[in-house]
């Protein structure tokens, strides 16, 4: 038994559109300035100085 598992090419073109001019959602839309923002703050918490450690006692 043999099927045919080609699409014809127009149905598959129209899908192909239609996935990639979807809307982009609301929440992952982020503002450029956001995200350089962002950035800047953890590449500061990363640059950022430890917390000093205590001294060991000597006996």
């Amino acid at each position: 038994m043999i099927t045919d598992r080609s699409a014809p090419v127009k149905d598959l073109t129209t899908q192909v559109d239609a996935l990639l001019d979807t809307p982009e959602p609301e929440s992952l839309h982020h503002d450029s300035a956001e995200c350089a923002a962002l950035l800047l703050a953890g590449g500061l918490l990363l640059l950022s100085p430890s917390a000093p450690r205590p001294k060991k006692a000597t006996h």
